[in-house]
């Protein structure tokens, strides 16, 4: 169950485009590195990146998360963490034919 919930939440996360690359979507672009789901407690922690460390929108971004995921989870409390650790490369694109865009 918990995988479903879990798949459910990405398929949220999807729904948020990167300003810089507005056609590509957060999780597309490798900036989710982490979705866990405590059903019990009703808490999701996202571990997240940017793709840059002087993000500017850094903070519209996790709002834009949130949003996204609290409209299919009304009840749920949302922890989001950012971490540069791994720095994010365009190797963690999680679709071979936009990762081959942004390696031109």
């Amino acid at each position: 169950m918990e995988n479903q919930v879990i798949n459910e939440i990405i398929d949220c996360l999807k729904t948020v485009y990167d300003p810089e690359f507005p056609m590509v979507d957060l999780y597309t672009l490798g900036l989710i590195y982490d979705v866990k789901v405590n059903e019990s407690n009703k808490i999701i922690n996202i571990v997240m990146t940017y793709t840059t460390i002087a993000c500017p929108l850094w903070d519209m971004l996790q709002q834009l998360c949130k949003n996204a995921i609290l409209e299919k989870f009304p009840d749920f409390e949302i922890n989001i963490d950012v971490t540069f650790e791994p720095l994010r490369s365009t190797d963690m694109i999680k679709d071979k034919d936009i990762q081959k865009l942004f390696n031109i």
